[in-house]
Parts: structure tokens; sequence; C-alpha cells
């Protein structure tokens, strides 16, 4: 190991301050990873000097590092160009890559005499103009109907070649006959007149309808002036059909005509990207794609990566002249003429918040189906998660959280939730009456019930908990630290602060308690949510059964000579106290006895 590490740093030595494209290889030849620099040696040795700012991540994978290979080229921009293409090509596992396993619908209009206009979901590098990419095929379906009914070209398949039209080797189909094509197969329509069709649909893709409306209603007038009624009311069909689009597309601004707009949602191992393409004031195209954090990944350079994978799928890589983004990319030099814009306020904003709020329904919908498909997996990510942010030595299997409830110091209970393998063991559950505390006094019912639990767990030689959630926060903490002191329990502790609104706020951990950042649409805060909203109504259902109770009996018990087997008969018969207070005499005799019965009418009817 210590000849490696010797090697490595020789590696290191001789690379040289130039910009490049470095790559580090695994004891297998494989390239793992691949970055790029300004200056290859002052990059590439980074990686070898001991701090604790590096990541767990970048620490794995120094250690697995056998062979460093470089490329030098001109200039920083080269370096960037290079080292895209080489991810793309290599796919290294510490890189961030692209997880979206989608291919999207596009619209294309081919290169070809007389060009088709039809569905794909394969990007050819051929000269055809691809449109989109569609966010579903419904989407895509109706813009690509909408098309075809509002300009008539061709759907066939033939080679409409000079030659073969020439010697007069195809006939008219049906939708020559219904006006859906001019039948360039026989020569009815030139290859000029044609491509201007084409270039009609090209703008209605593209989102501007203003040519094709300009179009329409000059054919009509011309037909009408003709005196060709039945054409004339076919362009009328087809404003009517563009009016219909018109109105049904998404319009954004007056003011805002081309823009795209790009928001990134990052959680602890993955990031969501969402792309809004905005032509003439309507939205054209929305695309959420997923990707995986590589080493030393920024949310900045996550962001830089998504727009440069999007930009070319959509159109031959062209973006709008203003880009929305929620921060700048880590870098602009890829972008040339292109102005980056991080909004304060206004429409640009709310734009971004579209697009934000379309991440986040894409990331809950993709979580929400692993969860169904795979909640093994679901289950293993969160645990890992909470191992990660509590720096716990094991993944908390068994987790237990403790909440009170009392109404001003009344009827003052407790309740411990037991969640094994991230879901809740209900069976599990537990209910405490308070015995020793008098008053509201949170911290004193907390230490009363975590030493009653704990120590019973322990005279049982029963399994403790990998991991004790408070719900609340440093008080709550230190009172449940101090019962496992006692005890002699080495158990992990978190707690579960609330904001002013009783919602999950923050997570602590440890003793004196820190702050933990978790994001809070991560799926592990969701979590740690979900036990919190658990205890709580557990307290709560407990609490409000035990004052229910508490009353029932209060006042059966103030009726002189009605003892607790009485009040027992009543109110399984009766089932409430309202039945009890209106039922007859002669019911009530049949069930306790004549004497009884006349005590209790008489109590009901002197208070009422």
């Amino acid at each position: 190991m210590a000849t490696d590490k010797a090697k490595l740093k020789e590696q290191v030595a001789l690379l040289p301050y130039s910009p490049g494209v470095y790559q580090f290889l695994d004891r297998s030849g494989t390239i793992i990873y691949v970055g790029k620099a300004k200056s290859l040696r002052k990059r590439v040795s980074s990686y070898f000097v001991e701090s604790k700012e590096h990541s767990p991540k970048v620490r794995v994978l120094v250690r697995q590092i056998a062979e460093i290979r470089h490329i030098v080229v001109g200039s920083e921009t080269d370096a960037l160009l290079l080292e895209n293409s080489l991810i793309k090509t290599l796919q290294p596992r510490y890189n961030i890559l692209l997880k979206d396993d989608k291919t999207y619908p596009w619209i294309v209009i081919r290169r070809e005499r007389f060009p088709r206009v039809q569905s794909t979901r394969q990007l050819v590098r051929d000269g055809s103009r691809y449109f989109g990419p569609y966010g579903s095929v419904m989407m895509q379906r109706s813009v690509l109907e909408f098309v075809r009914e509002v300009v008539p070209l061709r759907t066939c398949k033939l080679d409409l070649s000079p030659e073969k039209i020439a010697r007069g080797r195809y006939g008219v189909c049906l939708q020559y006959h219904i006006g859906n094509c001019k039948g360039p197969c026989i020569g009815a329509q030139s290859e000029e007149e044609y491509a201007q069709q084409v270039e009609l649909v090209a703008s209605v893709l593209r989102g501007d309808l203003r040519p094709v409306r300009r179009y329409l209603e000059g054919e009509m007038t011309r037909a009408a002036e003709a005196l060709k009624f039945e054409a004339a009311q076919r362009y009328k069909q087809r404003l009517d059909a563009l009016d219909n689009y018109a109105s049904r597309s998404v319009i954004v601004s007056a003011r805002i005509v081309d823009v795209d707009v790009f928001s990134l949602l990052a959680d602890d191992e993955a990031a969501w990207c969402n792309f809004v393409r905005i032509r003439h004031g309507s939205v054209v195209g929305v695309v959420t794609v997923r990707l995986t954090a590589g080493v030393g990944s920024t949310d900045a350079d996550m962001l830089t990566l998504a727009i440069q994978h999007l930009t070319e799928q959509a159109g031959g890589g062209e973006l709008a002249r203003e880009v929305i983004v929620p921060f700048m990319p880590s870098t602009t030099l890829l972008f040339q003429g292109v102005t980056f814009t991080v909004p304060k306020r206004g429409e640009k904003l709310e734009l971004l918040e579209f697009s934000q709020k379309s991440a986040r329904i894409y990331r809950a919908e993709q979580l929400k189906n692993l969860e169904i498909k795979n909640p093994e997996r679901h289950a293993e990510r969160l645990l890992a998660a909470l191992q990660k942010e509590l720096r716990l030595d094991r993944p908390p299997r068994h987790i237990e959280c403790f909440d009170n409830s009392n109404l001003q110091g009344a009827d003052p209970v407790a309740s411990c939730v037991v969640f094994r393998d991230g879901r809740p063991s209900r069976k599990e559950y537990r209910h405490f009456n308070v015995k020793t505390v008098e008053g509201p006094d949170d911290y004193a019912s907390m230490r009363e019930v975590v030493y009653r639990r704990y120590s019973r767990l322990q005279a049982e030689g029963a399994e403790l908990p990998d991991l004790v959630i408070a719900d609340g926060g440093k008080g709550q903490m230190g009172v449940i630290h101090e019962v496992l002191q006692h005890l002699g329990l080495d158990i992990p502790l978190a707690g579960l602060a609330k904001d002013d609104r009783h919602r999950t706020a923050e997570l602590l951990c440890g003793y004196p308690p820190l702050l933990v950042g978790v994001r809070p649409t991560s799926p592990l805060f969701h979590f740690l949510s979900h036990i919190q909203e658990e205890v709580h109504r557990f307290a709560i259902s407990f609490h409000r059964q035990k004052r229910s109770k508490a009353f029932i009996h209060s006042e059966l018990e103030q009726i002189e000579g009605i003892g607790d087997k009485t009040i027992a008969t009543l109110l399984q018969h009766f089932r409430t106290v309202a039945k009890v207070r209106t039922a007859p005499y002669e019911e009530l005799a049949g069930l306790v006895g004549p004497a009884k019965a006349r005590r209790i009418r008489a109590f009901f009817e002197g208070s009422e």
C-alpha cells in the first residue's frame, strides 16, 4: 500500500501546470473518475492532501486510485468540453451521472424531399429538425394531431424523387381527396410550396402561431373571392382549430417571449433538474431529469451538466438568449451568447417557481414509485441517510420516540411509538399514565416515562433501541440524556424541534445537542416528520380518551349509592351517559334494581 502511494505521488509530481483533463483508474484498470483543471498538478495534488474538508465519498475514491492519466489541452473551455465528452462515453462511477432512463417523445421534421412530420423517441444527428422534448406522450400527440389538422402535409412513406414523380409512378390516396395532402406524389404541389408549408409547421412547433394564422386567413380570403366556398370553409375550420389550440396552450406573458428556465432540487444522494422552454410567450416543453451527485460535485456543477444535456437533446443544442436559473451554473464558458438571470421578483421569479414546483412533483412521484415497488430499498436508503446525518455506527433499525400530553396539567399522559426498519411497529406502541407529576411539568413527565420504559427493558433483558428521539428540543433531550446516563445506557439521542405552527422545524442530535442540516424537501425530513406526527397523534388520542373517561365517571360517581360496579353495568348497557340520563325508570329498575333506579332518576331530574 505504501508503494502504491509513493508511485501516485511520483505521478502527481510529474503533472504539468497546464489546463487539461485527468482520469483516476482503479487496480483493475477501470476509469472511476474524470475531472477537469486549470492546473493539472494543483488540482490532482489536492486529492492527496489530508483534509477534514474532504467528503467521505472523496476519501473512498482516493483509497481506490491506482493510476493517474491526464490529457493536456489548450484552454479551460477545451477542458470543459473534453471532460463532458469523456464522462458521457465512459460513465465513471464517481462522476455526476444522469439517472433518467426515459427516452422522451419528440416531433421530428425529417431531412428528405417533401419532409414528413413524425413522432419519435430516437434523436439521430442526420440533419433532421427535432422539437421538444415533450413531458408526456399525450401532449406530444395533441400537438402532432393539431399540426396535421392545420397544415396539409404528406404522411406516406413514398420515395418522392423527381424521376419517380415524372414517370407518374404514384397515384393519389385518400388523404388527397379529403384535403389533408396536396399531392406532391403526382406533381400537384411543387417542392418550393411544400417547403413553405414545412416552415409553417416549424413555427407552430416553436410556439409561434402568427405565420400559420396569416397563411390560413389569406388562403380563406382567396378561396372566398374565387367562390370556392367549400375550400374557404376548410380554411375556416383550420383557423378555429388554431384558436382552440392557442386557448389551450399555457400563455406565460406578453412581455416574456423566448426564455429557457432551469431549476434544481437537490437531496442528499440525487438531484432533479426541471427544464421549461418558452417560445413566443407560451410553454412549449417541460422535462425533468434525475442526476446522482459525483465526487466533490456542487449544485452548480449538477445544474451545468443538466443544462448541457437537456439543451443538446432539445433542438440542436440551442439555448434561448436568456436563461432563468435559481443560481449561477459552475461555468458559463460552454454557453456563448447566453445571459443567465437569477430573478428576485416579478414574472421571471414566478416562472422559476413554476419550474421548481414541477421538479418537486416529479421527485415525489419517483420516490412514491420507489416506495411502492421496492419498500425495502426505500427504507434502507432512509436509514442509511439517518445514520450518515447523525453519525451513528450502524443504521437505526429500531427507533423509539416519546411525547407528552396534558390539559393545563390535568390528566397527564405520555406515549412511545416504535419504528422498525423504517416502518411503524404499532403492536409495540405504549401508553403511559404519568403517576408522580402534578401540574404541567413536561420535563418531569418525560423523566418519569423514559425511566419506567428503559428500566423495565433492562430488567427484562429486552432489546434496546438503536436511536431514541424526543418530540421536542434541547430541554426534552437533556431530560432523556440524564435518565439514560443514570441507567448506564449508551443509546444515541436525537430531538425534533417544532416551529410556531407546531410543525417539524429542525433535527438535533447528541448531547450537548447539535443542529443537523437536513433539507426540508428531502425524504429523510419527511420520514422524521412522519415519526413526529405519529407520536403526537398517539399521545393526543390517549389523552382525549382518558379525559372523556374521567368526565363520564365523575358525573355518575356523584350519584349517592352508585358504585363502580353499577357504573360499569350502566355503561355496558347504555353505552353513553346521555342515554342513561334519558332512560325510563322501568328500564333502569330492571337493570340495577328499583332503589338505585330511583336515585339515578332523582339525580338527573334534579340536575335538569
